[in-house]
């Protein structure tokens, strides 16, 4: 159990470098393949669903030109990780700029041979 543990920490590590490339290129297609079906990200303004984020980036309502994690502290659970990071995203949302310095709570599931993310919760961290 634990080389599946030391093996799944380095696979979300990779994992969550290859997701924020999609999101700072703007890659729809990209981001989706690393969201579960029922994905959702909740925040300061609610819940948001998996198809609303991505019609966000798509209508270019919602671009980040940055994404990327200081620190993370990852947990496996049997068939589940869950990754606690502090980072930065920044980009412009309805054209505005923003960036925010902020703790993410991700929950990933082991699902036909690759992980998939099925929640993101986000608060602002202190520098």
């Amino acid at each position: 159990m634990e080389q599946w543990n030391m093996q799944a920490e380095e696979e979300l590590i990779e994992f969550g470098k290859l997701w924020d490339k999609a999101i700072v290129n703007n890659d729809v297609l990209e981001i989706a393949k690393f969201m579960s079906e029922d994905w959702v990200i909740t925040g300061s303004d609610g819940i948001t669903s998996k198809s609303s984020f991505l019609e966000l980036i798509e209508s270019g309502v919602l671009t980040h030109n940055r994404m990327d994690a200081d620190e993370s502290d990852i947990r496996i659970y049997g068939q589940t990780g869950v990754v606690i990071s502090r980072g930065t995203s920044a980009g412009t949302y309805k054209g505005q700029p923003f960036e925010f310095y902020e703790w993410s709570t991700s929950i990933f599931i082991w699902k036909q041979g690759k992980w998939l993310c099925v929640s993101t919760m986000v608060t602002p961290a202190k520098k």
